[in-house]
């Protein structure tokens, strides 16, 4: 099962950011440990999930929080080959999506 259309997010298109000098401070602090990883708000009443932008053409979702909707959004890391999930969550939200 996947999200409904208007539960997604709909982003205005990318714009390239300014150009600034090579740095190898900021190339050393800013390299990708995993190329692989998503993010996931965890909320009470929904969840806000991004991937790398190569694995989906929409990579910002937003997903419900009963047993179909964590399905789906499990489905759909599989599918974008997401290995490593980092989850931000104040209370215990989290629970019933790490016990998948």
């Amino acid at each position: 099962m996947t999200p409904h259309k208007e539960y997604c997010l709909d982003l205005p298109p990318a714009v390239p950011p300014p150009l600034l000098p090579p740095s190898p401070v900021l190339a050393d602090a800013l390299q990708v440990c995993h190329p692989h990883a998503a993010g996931i708000d965890i909320g009470e009443a929904e969840h806000w999930v991004a991937v790398p932008p190569g694995c989906d053409p929409q990579p910002v979702r937003r997903f419900g929080t009963f047993t179909a909707d964590l399905d789906a959004l499990a489905d759909w890391l599989l599918d974008g080959g997401v290995t490593t999930v980092a989850m931000a969550s104040t209370g215990v939200s989290w629970i019933p999506l790490f016990a998948l």
